[in-house]
Parts: structure tokens; C-alpha cells; sequence
């Protein structure tokens, strides 16, 4: 369906010429409107699906058509994310698409300069793109009032709980007013969410424009049954072997990441990584490059992928299988977006067997096997030859029972070196003796 025939002001219309978009995907076209006459909505859709001018285009037309402007300190439509990525997705979609309805945007998130924040909002700004910390701070130092809030959306929303926002959100749908529109849109739809939108939604339009948990139906989806040390070995192969033209890798930790940037690099292939250890110039370096097709490879953990909306996704790589089941829907998703073709490889150890089975079961399809290449163990051995002799060894990461200390992002403190004192003050060795005493 056109644009055009959705009730979309004209100066919406002319910013989608713009950006040549004239057809409108089934999430926009359920769901613009039912936004316009101002009901809460519920949206399940995958990624890459147009879920963001869904919920953008009405609501700059609702913002637009009160004729209010923003007061000091405040905004009128809110926008929770989860990641500083999405965040950023958004409010440059969010630019684009009210170029000629004149709204002030904004975003906040960590890793940013909170002085910069505090100068964004406090002249007043129509849409505020926050994450909840950063956002929870600035209302905390009395630098952003969220009582004149108008609309909020929450997107990504099974992605937020899997983060552990949910008490962050609490908080700040208590700040809000109680009358406002609200809409969650989400790619999967865990009890959870639905709980949580019971909670914070009235009387809510439910729009799904695939089944819940499906996955994208042009990606092609093949697994292969390897070690966990013959993964390198196998990824690099793969990288020589087929032409790619844009490849996303998921790796279970920040640090394996890493590991395979310098992995590949060994073998004459460049590519960045994007995750929480990264500074934020330092992932916007990496984001950028791999959208202008600098650098073709990119290795991301779950969290930082949210918000790599980069047309062009040949292949999707998973280097190691998540051990949530609905995240294999949101990495998958990064190919085959705007109706185009896309291909997800996956790698599977032994250990992370049970992870394929849950993914199969969640998207009720079985994924097609593909075997090891016939050369692969000459290959794989002089591959670990080159590496082993410029001093990069090909370690496996840590399996699925070793994660969980790296996914809470445990902090390793240096043990202390001070003397350890007993009830009474002293030392309780001679050797705490002598350094307490400087010997």
C-alpha cells in the first residue's frame, strides 16, 4: 500500500520522497493508522520489518497537529531503547523523517558526554531517544522533567527484559503522565512482554505482522557440525572460500570478539568488532565503516548488534549459537532486510547441541546441515601453522558452562596487596608482618 493513502501529513510525504520510499511494509500499514487516531498499540514484527517509521510517521503527525512546543527541561515523545546503537538508528530515522514538520530531536545514552545531554535538553526537545541508566540519571539531577511526555514508545521491548531493565522501566512509566499514548513493539513475544504491556498499556491495538518467533523467510539457514577449536579455522575458510559481500559474525563474549578480529587479521583479512568494552567513537568508527563497505567484516555480541541496521547483509555468521533462543531470530534479522535475499551459517560444537534443538523448536523449522569442506583438516592444519607462527594460536572460547562470568559483566579486581589484619589489628603472618612493618 502508498504512503499516501495511510492519512499521513503532507510534510511526512515529502520527507519519504525523499528517501524514495513509496510502498508502505504490513507493520507500517497496520499500524499508522491505528497511531493517528491515538490508540496504544502492541506490535510483534521482526527486525528489519520497518518497525521504526511505524511508530515514527504518526506519531510526528499527532506532535505536529497539537500545535505545542516543548518546555525547558521536558519532551514530548519519549523513545527507550535498549542499545546506544538503536538509539542512535532511531532518532537519525526520527531526523529524516520530520524534516519539513520542524521537530527538535535528541538523544541520551551512556558512553556520550552528559554535559552534551544536559545542554540537548534543556532548551526543550519534541522526541527524546534515550536508554533507561542515562535517562534515570538526567531526571535524577533535575535536568529533564518527563510530565509533559506525550508519547512513549518502548522498542525492543524482549530486549530490554533480557537486559534487566525492567525495574529502570518501572520507574520511569511512574514519572510519565498517566495520560499518554503508549506503544511496545517487539520482534519476539515472551509472557513477559505480555505482562508488562497488561501493565502499561489501555485498551492496545495488537498488530503482528509475522508469527511470533518466526524468522525471516528469505534467509537461507544452514549449520555445521564443528569443534569448538575448529572454529577459527573453519570461519576463515569460509571468508576465502565464498564471496561475501557484507558479513555480520556473532561471538558469545566481547572478549572472543576480540579474538577473532586479530584471528582474521593474521590471515589477511580485516575486520572490526562492536561491543560493551568498546568506547563509543570507537563502535560509531566501527558502525561506519562497515555501513560505507570499508571493512566488510563485522564480529558483534548480542547486545551491541541492536540497532546495526545496515542494508547490504549478505551473510550472517554465528560463530557461536546464543544460548537464548530468541536471539537467533534478532541475529538473523540483520540479513535480508528491505525484501532482500540474505544467508545465516552457524556454527554448532558439541556442547552447544541442546542450543540448536531449543532454536529449531522456537522457529519450528529444521536448519539444513552442510558438512565440513573435504579439504577442511590440510586446510585448518596450515591455517593453524601461519597463526601459530606469528604468535596468534587459535584458542577455542570458553563453551556455554563458562559464559555466565562474562555475560554479567564481572568486574576482576586485582587482589590486595594489603596485610591481612586479624580481629585485634595485627598481621596474621609473618610475611603480613614484615610487609606491614616495611621489611
Amino acid at each position: 500500500m502508498s504512503f499516501e493513502n495511510l492519512g499521513l501529513s503532507q510534510p511526512v510525504l515529502q520527507a519519504l520522497a525523499l528517501k524514495d520510499y513509496s510502498a508502505a511494509t504490513p507493520i507500517q500499514t497496520q499500524a499508522i493508522p491505528t497511531l493517528l487516531k491515538g490508540r496504544d498499540l502492541l506490535g510483534i514484527a521482526q527486525t528489519g520489518t520497518g518497525k521504526t517509521a511505524a511508530f515514527m510517521l504518526p506519531s510526528i503527525d499527532r506532535l505536529a497537529a497539537s500545535g505545542k512546543r516543548p518546555q525547558r527541561g521536558a519532551c514530548r515523545m519519549l523513545v527507550l531503547a535498549p542499545t546506544r546503537e538503536l538509539a542512535s538508528q532511531i532518532a537519525e530515522s526520527a531526523r529524516a523523517y520530520s524534516r519539513f514538520a520542524h521537530m527538535s530531536v535528541a538523544t541520551v545514552f551512556g558512553g556520550t558526554s552528559i554535559g552534551k545531554n544536559k545542554q540537548d535538553i534543556s532548551r526543550g526537545v519534541d522526541i527524546l531517544v534515550a536508554t533507561p541508566g542515562r535517562l534515570i540519571d538526567l531526571v535524577e539531577q533535575r535536568w529533564l522533567d518527563l510530565r509533559d511526555v506525550e508519547i512513549l514508545v518502548l522498542d525492543e521491548a524482549d530486549q530490554m527484559l533480557d537486559l534487566g531493565f525492567i525495574h529502570d522501566l518501572k520507574r520511569i512509566v511512574r514519572m510519565l503522565p498517566a495520560k499518554r499514548q503508549s506503544l511496545f513493539f517487539s520482534a519476539t513475544m515472551p509472557r513477559a512482554i505480555q505482562e508488562l504491556a497488561d501493565k502499561f498499556l489501555t485498551d492496545p491495538a495488537q498488530v503482528a505482522v509475522t508469527p511470533v518467533s518466526s524468522t525471516v523467510e528469505r534467509v537461507e539457514q544452514y549449520v555445521t557440525f564443528v569443534t569448538q577449536p575448529e572454529k577459527p579455522a573453519l570461519l576463515t575458510m569460509l571468508l576465502r572460500r565464498d564471496k561475501m559481500e557484507r558479513v555480520l559474525i556473532f561471538s558469545r563474549t566481547k572478549h572472543g570478539a576480540d579474538r577473532i578480529v586479530k584471528q582474521l587479521a593474521q590471515s589477511g583479512i580485516p575486520a572490526n568488532a562492536i561491543h560493551g568494552n568498546k568506547s563509543q567513537p570507537q563502535r560509531e568508527r566501527a558502525l561506519a565503516e562497515f555501513k560505507a563497505g570499508k571493512v566488510k567484516i563485522l564480529i558483534a555480541t548480542d547486545i551491541a548488534a541492536r540497532g546495526i541496521d545496515v542494508s547490504g547483509v549478505s551473510h550472517v555468521i554465528n560463530f557461536d549459537l546464543p544460548n537464548v533462543s530468541e536471539q537467533y531470530v534478532h541475529r538473523i534479522g540483520r540479513t535480508a532486510r528491505a525484501g532482500a535475499a540474505g544467508i545465516a551459517i552457524a556454527f554448532c560444537a558439541e556442547d552447544e547441541r541442546a542450543y540448536l534443538k531449543g532454536i529449531e523448536r522456537l522457529t519450528k523449522q529444521r536448519i539444513e546441515v552442510v558438512p565440513l569442506p573435504e579439504n577442511f583438516v590440510s586446510e585448518a592444519n596450515r591455517i593453524k601453522s601461519e597463526r601459530a607462527a606469528s604468535g596468534i594460536a587459535d584458542r577455542p572460547e570458553r563453551g556455554p558452562r563458562g559464559e555466565p562470568r562474562e555475560d554479567r559483566n564481572r568486574v576482576r579486581r586485582p587482589k590486595s596487596r594489603r596485610p591481612n589484619f586479624g580481629a585485634a589489628g595485627a598481621p596474621k603472618t609473618n610475611r603480613a608482618r614484615r610487609r606491614a612493618s616495611g621489611r
